[in-house]
């Protein structure tokens, strides 16, 4: 297995999709870093050589944000937000959702009182 960004991508998948294993790299980010490096018809990773593995380490580690770094940064994020007292905040320290999604029919799983379900019928065991 190769590593790239202290992540193990798998070598039986093609590149752009054995980079989105990396926290913080989608689809679009995959396919542009493939490109730089000079995989051309998005190889299986166990068919790069070694300049192309290096080329692609040396574009995630210098331009990119990825894996614990984007992980702290994040959690700073949410934590000044808390710690300044937010509306968006609050919602982080109630644990509720934070982009103004309705609470009083969705969000069921963040609101930890649990309700019955009008016109759910329970399936009994034999």
């Amino acid at each position: 297995m190769a590593r790239v960004a202290n992540v193990d991508i798998p070598d039986q998948k093609r590149v752009e999709f054995a980079l989105l294993s990396i926290y913080g790299i989608g689809p679009t980010r995959a396919k542009l870093i493939a490109q730089r490096a000079g995989a051309e018809g998005n190889p299986k990773v166990g068919e790069l050589n070694e300049s192309q593995l290096a080329r692609i380490r040396e574009i995630v580690d210098h331009d990119y944000m990825v894996e614990g770094d984007l992980r702290r940064e994040i959690n700073d994020n949410i934590r000044r937000l808390i710690d300044i007292g937010t509306y968006r905040g609050l919602r982080h320290r109630r644990g509720l959702p934070v982009r103004g999604q309705r609470t009083k029919t969705n969000s069921r799983t963040k609101r930890s009182n649990r309700r019955a379900i009008a016109g759910k019928k329970r399936v009994l065991k034999k």
